[in-house]
């Protein structure tokens, strides 16, 4: 079953609101998903992952039941930049000033956007 003992929330992170869904123990794992997906997409992987991780998987800005911002003329309400700010604030919610990353497609880019603006949070980035 996926997601099996995870619990899903609503994280207001400043600009938007996050669906999440987390579950497991151990160092935190944030996974970011990609276009146009959800963060169902880690499903298959997501209860193995728990078993060795607390696992944080989101749905980014505008995506499945995440809030969209109202977009604009020069596009930051959806910059990889300003997904990078909402994973930031997304796991200091949950304690974490330090976590592992891993991101696939549009959710590899915000990692490395992130992993740019913000080297001393990562722990690994995959």
């Amino acid at each position: 079953m996926a997601f099996e003992g995870f619990q899903l929330s609503r994280v207001d992170v400043g600009e938007v609101t996050l669906r999440v869904r987390h579950g497991g123990s151990g160092p935190p794992l944030l996974l970011l998903h990609g276009y146009p997906e959800t963060h169902m997409m880690w499903s298959r992987v997501a209860d193995d992952l728990a078993r060795d991780f607390t696992v944080i998987a989101p749905d980014l800005r505008g995506y499945g039941e995440s809030t969209a911002p109202a977009t604009t003329p020069d596009h930051e309400t959806y910059s990889k930049r300003a997904m990078g700010r909402d994973a930031l604030a997304l796991m200091k919610h949950f304690g974490f000033d330090r976590f592992n990353l891993a991101g696939h497609d549009r959710g590899g880019r915000v990692a490395y956007r992130l992993a740019l603006d913000h080297p001393e949070v990562l722990l690994k980035l995959s």
